[in-house]
Order: structure tokens, then sequence, then C-alpha cells
């Protein structure tokens, strides 16, 4: 391990499904540390099966940050989990040499490592709109509208993830302008060591993991949380796999079976993207997660 004197920030991150929150506490309890979630939708306290929050034993385990800690009335964003989590990190150092983030969200995650860009402020009524948009229309609706309207940013655009396409598109409706010139890619200096810990596994064991997830969330009662939160769907935080399909179940379009389907085929594609996110920071160590020992890593890293 690296004596630099600094203190340590130690990043899990993989696909959805992989196991990073039994990994994460056993390396903060290792270190004798607290963690800081880094996903979007687990600080939500009205979601808790549909966004796989840890078990009350596991919160009970370690002190964890940024676990239902806000309402899915609140947009929350990037930059907003930027300054959570170093107003949080300030104080975990106060009294510990080190912690723990894991999560999946990579926007969030590369926004408290190198800083994030401030974005301008959208007007609810635009954001509102295409959520209404895209939830009728659907992802080729979105595509279409910034490949016409903003190619500048389609040229270079995650395609297939409906979240940054949404925001992008939340942009140029409000100012008129592409996201891309709110982009400066200047990485911000922090005052702590980052050392990035990646977990991937064999593609067709993730896919077992994640289906066999996705039917002990619906025995678990993800229909009725998702029937609890159908009020709050236009939010952006209920723009989310396992939410919309049942949504679209609740409203008659298709069968719990087609929903639940969807719901797996949904979780697969975007654990794809949430790799071909990672994959491209090279300053992440993976390992293979059904091999790797905590010992293993602590050493190698």
């Amino acid at each position: 391990m690296n004596n630099s004197g600094l203190k340590k920030v130690f990043v899990v991150v993989g696909p959805t499904a992989i196991g990073k929150t039994s990994f994460a506490i056993q390396l903060a309890q290792s270190l004798g540390t607290e963690i800081i979630s880094a996903d979007s939708r687990q600080c939500f306290k009205e979601l808790s099966i549909g966004v796989a929050r840890p078990s009350i034993e596991e919160l009970n385990t370690i002190t964890h940050h940024f676990i239902a800690t806000n309402s899915v009335a609140e947009d929350l964003n990037a930059g907003y989990f930027e300054q959570y989590a170093l107003e949080k990190s300030r104080t975990i150092f106060q009294q510990h040499d080190s912690l723990v983030m894991v999560g999946g969200t990579g926007l969030y995650i590369k926004s408290f490592c190198e800083g994030i860009d401030p974005m301008p402020i959208i007007p609810p009524e635009i954001r509102a709109a295409i959520i209404q948009e895209y939830n009728t229309n659907g992802l080729i609706w979105l595509q279409t509208e910034l490949k016409h309207k903003d190619p500048a940013f389609w040229a270079v655009a995650e395609q297939q993830n409906p979240q940054r396409l949404m925001r992008a598109l939340e942009v140029l409706l409000a100012t008129g302008q592409s996201i891309i010139v709110f982009r400066t890619a200047e990485k911000k200096q922090r005052d702590f060591e980052i050392i990035k810990i990646g977990l991937e596994m064999p593609l067709d064991q993730l896919t077992l993991r994640i289906n066999q997830r996705v039917d002990q969330m619906m025995k678990a009662g993800l229909l009725d949380e998702a029937q609890s939160v159908i009020g709050f769907r236009e939010k952006a935080a209920l723009q989310t796999v396992g939410y919309k399909e049942l949504f679209d179940y609740i409203d008659g379009k298709i069968s719990l079976e087609e929903a639940i389907q969807q719901i797996k085929v949904h979780t697969r594609q975007y654990a794809k993207r949430q790799m071909t996110w990672f994959k491209k920071d090279t300053d992440i160590k993976w390992y293979d997660s059904t091999k790797v020992s905590l010992d293993n890593v602590i050493q190698s890293i």
C-alpha cells in the first residue's frame, strides 16, 4: 500500500449485482472506517428493494453515508453529490486515515474524484416535459431529438444511456447551447489519495446473478414498492430500471411476466453501460469478484 502520508479513499466500482456492497463492507471493516455510497438511487428513502439498498444488518455493521438521505421529490445530480461527499469525507478524515466509497454511478464517482463542471439550472417544467415525452415515446425519440438538434454532442454521446441523453436535452432546451459548451474537462486536484478497485466477473455468471436478484426483488415486494411511489413517476429518480417497467404493468400496458423479463434485460443492458464507463478509467485495478480475496486486494494496492 502506498505510504504517501495523505488520507486515502478506496473507491470500489463495478456493475450492478457484482457484490460491491459486501466487498466494501469487508474492506471498511479491515480499515476500521466508514462508507460513502456513490449510488444515485440508494440515497432516496422511498426506494429500497428496487435499488438494492444495503440491508439493515449491513448498515448496522458499518456506518454508511448517502443512504436514504433524500426524497425522490428532490432532483439531485453529480454536482450535489460532489459537494456532499467532499464535506462528508472531511468529517470522516477527522477520525480516520481512510474511507471507502462504493457505487455504480460512474458520474458521481468521477465528480468526487475529479470535480465536475457547474451546469445551468434547469426549469422544472422543462425536465418534466422531457421525462413525459421519454416515457411516452421511448429512447428512440430521445436519440432522434439529440441527433438532429445537437449533432456535436450526439457524436460523442453514450447513445444508449437515457439519463445522459435527457440531461443533454435539458441543457439544450434551457440554454440554447450544447452541454459540451459547459464541459471544461479540467481535473480538480484533491488533497487525498484515491485508490480505485474494480470488481468484474464472466458475463454469463453476472447475467445469472442479475436474473436471480430480480426474482428476489419481486419476492421481496418490489411491485408494492413501485405502487407506493407511482405518484412520483415523472421525477428523475423514478426513471430507473425496475420501476419504469412495473409502472407499465400497473398501467395495463404489459403483463407482469413481461415486466419482469424487461427488468432483467434492461438491468443487463445497464450493467454493460456501467462496465463501458468504468473500463475507460485506466486508474481502476480490476479483480475477478468470484476469485479475489480481500487480503489479495489489500496487498496489491
